[in-house]
């Protein structure tokens, strides 16, 4: 990933024509077709996909956790944006964080904000289409997505205001450049409804676009961080790495409860334990090239061959 102030200029003079809510706007908007035999969510992604009782359940159970799935799904993504990327791209407009003073980092910072802002309202808006198609009129409480309550444990314990605003910042950091493997999950899947593939198509295609804004963005902070700021982000980077791509084990039980399965916690707890079930997103290979290129991949306690922290 090759990016300068070059790239940003380009990023921001064809934002205009490239951002979802300039160009997909009326195509969000409109009504969509829905077909009620094809499922919300992907099946393959759920951990317990295999599991001979989640098999042998009756397929207007099966429709309805692949319906809550979904949901839920939505909800990580909209918590990303609204509690975590939103707050940091607002810190670093209003110059919280040195390395950002150059036009081109402020304008397409600015941009990304907007992008982001819409992107809650894409995804609500698919909820909200959903619930009705399904006249779904009883759901879980989901809990804190995955990412955020690891993010939220660690910003109780910080005892300062510039540690707090620097793991918002990594976390962003995370989360921006390698969302649209996240995203991907569900935009290439052709399984599903294809209006749920089409909004995480158009917000994966925004966010390839954040992707080199933040790689350019931490660059510049990175190397304005005094030593012990610099030492909190190494300590903290892999912690933010596992976070975003972590499978949610306190979400799936709710979710087989609300779907009437008989022994959800028993299911969940027995595929938590099989092997390459951790991890929902396994390619961290853009936040590699972050550490290789602030040069501190020897410092980062975190192997990106088995995704796993070293110590």
């Amino acid at each position: 990933m090759s990016v300068g102030p070059n790239t940003l200029q380009r990023l921001a003079a064809a934002w205009p024509r490239r951002a979802t809510i300039r160009t997909d706007l009326d195509n969000v908007m409109r009504p969509e077709q829905y077909d009620p035999d094809l499922p919300d969510y992907p099946a393959s992604l759920l951990p317990f996909a295999e599991h001979p009782d989640y098999l042998e359940a009756p397929d207007e159970t099966k429709r309805l956790v692949l319906t809550l799935a979904w949901l839920s799904w939505n909800e990580r993504v909209i918590a990303a944006e609204e509690f975590v990327a939103n707050p940091t791209f607002e810190m670093l407009a209003h110059g919280v964080f040195p390395g950002v003073e150059t036009p081109e980092a402020r304008e397409t910072i600015q941009q990304s904000h907007i992008d982001e802002v819409w992107h809650t309202y894409m995804h609500m808006i698919a909820m909200r289409r959903t619930r009705e198609a399904r006249e779904l009129d009883s759901e879980p409480t989901y809990p804190h997505a995955i990412t955020n309550r690891v993010l939220y444990a660690m910003e109780s314990e910080a005892s300062e205001r510039w540690e707090r605003d620097l793991l918002y910042l990594l976390w962003t950091a995370v989360g921006e450049i390698s969302i649209t493997t996240f995203l991907d999950l569900v935009a290439g899947d052709t399984t599903v409804q294809p209006r749920h593939a089409l909004i995480a198509r158009l917000h994966s295609r925004d966010e390839a676009a954040h992707g080199p804004v933040l790689f350019e963005v931490m660059q510049g902070v990175y190397a304005k961080l005094n030593r012990k700021q610099q030492e909190l982000f190494v300590r903290a980077l892999p912690k933010g790495i596992v976070a975003f791509g972590s499978e949610d084990w306190e979400l799936w039980p709710l979710i087989l409860e609300s779907a009437g399965m008989a022994k959800a916690k028993e299911i969940v707890a027995y595929c938590r334990t099989l092997p390459g079930n951790a991890l929902l997103v396994t390619d961290f290979t853009p936040v590699r090239r972050l550490v290789q290129e602030l040069e501190i991949a020897e410092e980062v306690e975190f192997d990106f061959v088995t995704n796993q922290m070293t110590a």
